[in-house]
């Protein structure tokens, strides 16, 4: 919020710098007036407004900053977990506001407080002096007074008004009525409750009022001539207690301007091309603001479609799409990477939907292909037409059918015995909570792991979370290097496979960003560090998400090295996750983290 309010502030001042520079002695008095409430606007705006197209092309973002992590008693853990933004955001929240927010609000009450008794103030003159209507006008005659102001439709003017510019008076306060100058007054009244610490408001508003004078006094001047104009701006310069929201005759800080503006010649039609200088100032802001990274909304798109679609409709456009391929020279091995045949996919218990039916799509297309050469060669058979039906149709009718396979004993055994990749695996019914067998069978995998050289990591899955142990036999020799890629290239964020069914990009991400600050908190032991000192001290990690989804390259940066390695432990625990992909292929990503001890 309080970088928010730093950028309204500066985009304020840029508009500000703008009309001072190129546009406030130009005589175009309401494009002034246009560009002023226009700008007030965008300043408050623009900084909501994200386009992700300007953000990959300007942004040199390389680490995904999840929100912070707050560890302590339970009150602290509920309040401090109200609120999390998006992945990129870096934003969490506590219940209790922090000093520059009650020093905010309460000076919003203190000037909403001045602006009813502003408005209090001026009801109490128009009711304690006479009045009468002059068609829908309500004139109120200020009693031992030579004061002349409008307000919506009433106009103040004072008795001792001499009766020779009265008339002069009233028709400059009748432009300020018919342009509903007030509505422009009050809108900057709204902004001073707001921004009331800004100086910049003030000056808006004191710049509109300047315009709402000039507009006044060219449409004015027009009936009356410009002496007996000049003459009744010149006969009394008063020091009077005026209102910020009404639109005041004699002020005694604009009539020099008021004078030389009647005096100064229409400027030219050419000087319009300086309302062009916004665009570009608009445009840089935009930049500027950009700071969110969103899947493409084509991705979007093709994904909220796959939903609707049925297992067969799917299926069917993957095998048009490999048939599509295959016309455009595209080799067998690309498409097996399309439709997910990879060493980088072998350590999934489980595929998602999407994958299961391209990989069946393949199928299909091998037997089709298979089929159609011994055709040409007059060598098909009927042993031949009946192995196609069976390759095409799969194991299982559907993707839902493939999910109650996986939960039986069969499956899982089939998996585990996979010796490929040099990897010990282990299927179990509940990942945070193993049964004694499971937990028996886990630990004599791990003892192994630790003894065997051959194998170089344990994966263990429920069908929901994997986690992946490298062994720790691995010389630096055996481990490769992953380049890291910058999530503002990033097609699609690396996520959690309990949130892959959720619609949106940012429910991902939340629900990403959740699992990360909930695992933190239930495994951080806050009894490792001993000095009271260092409690409260935040500690910055860092980690790759790699292209198998595994947790790598953790980092940790604090006060006390035992809180290093604890964070380090503590993000050694996160189970594999769904890499980042771009452009189709999968990438590894970096994350950081900061944790904070309460």
């Amino acid at each position: 919020m309080l970088y928010t309010i730093l950028q309204i502030v500066l985009f304020q001042t840029l508009f500000l710098l703008v009309y001072d520079l190129f546009l406030r002695r130009e005589t175009f008095f309401n494009y002034n007036r246009i560009y002023l409430l226009l700008t007030s606007v965008s300043s408050i705006v623009l900084p909501f407004v994200k386009l992700p197209e300007l953000r990959k092309v300007t942004t040199q973002e390389t680490v995904i900053r999840l929100p912070e992590v707050f560890i302590g008693d339970a009150s602290n853990t509920t309040s401090n977990h109200q609120v999390i933004e998006h992945i990129n955001d870096v934003a969490i929240t506590s219940s209790q506001l922090s000093v520059w927010q009650i020093v905010l609000y309460i000076g919003m009450a203190l000037a909403t407080l001045v602006f009813a008794i502003k408005i209090a103030k001026l009801y109490l003159i128009k009711n304690n002096n006479p009045k009468r209507w002059k068609g829908n006008i309500l004139i109120v005659n200020l009693l031992k007074s030579s004061a002349a102001f409008s307000f919506f439709n009433t106009v103040f003017l004072g008795a001792n008004i001499p009766n020779t510019e009265r008339d002069t008076i009233y028709e400059h306060e009748l432009v300020h009525v018919r342009e509903k100058h007030s509505v422009d007054l009050l809108f900057f009244e709204v902004l001073r409750i707001l921004f009331w610490f800004s100086p910049l408001v003030y000056i808006y508003q004191n710049r509109v009022k300047e315009l709402h004078e000039f507009i006044a006094d060219a449409k004015a001047v027009k009936q009356h001539g410009k002496s007996n104009y000049y003459q009744s701006l010149l006969h009394q310069i008063l020091d009077t207690n005026t209102l910020s929201f009404t639109n005041t005759f004699f002020k005694k800080s604009l009539i020099k301007k008021r004078i030389i503006m009647l005096q100064k010649s229409k400027s030219s039609q050419k000087s319009l091309f300086k309302y062009a200088l916004l665009l570009p100032v608009i445009f840089a802001m935009l930049v500027y603001t950009s700071t969110e990274v969103k899947a493409q909304e084509k991705s979007d798109a093709e994904t909220e479609m796959n939903q609707e679609l049925t297992d067969e409709e799917l299926l069917e456009i993957y095998y048009n799409e490999i048939l599509k391929m295959e016309e455009e020279g595209v080799g067998v091995i690309e498409i097996s990477d399309y439709v997910g045949i990879s060493e980088k996919n072998i350590n999934r218990y489980i595929e998602p939907r999407e994958d299961y039916l391209k990989f069946k799509a393949f199928l299909r297309y091998i037997a089709d292909k298979s089929i159609k050469r011994k055709s040409e060669q007059g060598e098909l058979t009927d042993y031949d037409e009946e192995m196609r039906k069976k390759i095409s149709e799969g194991p299982h009718k559907s993707y839902a059918d493939y999910l109650e396979w996986k939960k039986t004993d069969e499956a899982k055994e089939r998996w585990m015995s996979n010796a490929r990749d040099n990897a010990l695996r282990l299927v179990v019914d509940d990942m945070t909570n193993k049964t004694n067998e499971e937990q028996k069978r886990f630990d004599d995998l791990m003892k192994q792991l630790e003894t065997d050289s051959y194998y170089q990591k344990l994966i263990v899955t429920d069908g929901k979370t994997t986690l992946v142990i490298d062994s720790p036999l691995l010389t630096e020799a055996d481990k490769v290097e992953v380049v890291e890629v910058p999530f503002h290239i990033v097609d699609q964020a690396p996520s959690y496979k309990d949130c892959e069914n959720l619609e949106s990009q940012d429910d991902k991400k939340k629900c990403f960003s959740e699992f990360i600050n909930a695992h933190v908190k239930k495994h951080f032991n806050t009894n490792v560090e001993k000095n009271e000192e260092l409690h409260k001290k935040r500690i910055f990690a860092r980690f790759l998400i790699d292209t198998n989804g595994s947790v790598t390259g953790i980092e940790a940066r604090a006060a006390s090295k035992v809180l290093e390695e604890e964070a380090k432990r503590v993000l050694s625990l996160l189970p594999q996750f769904i890499p980042g992909r771009q452009k189709g292929e999968v990438v590894a990503v970096p994350f950081a983290l900061p944790i904070t001890l309460n």
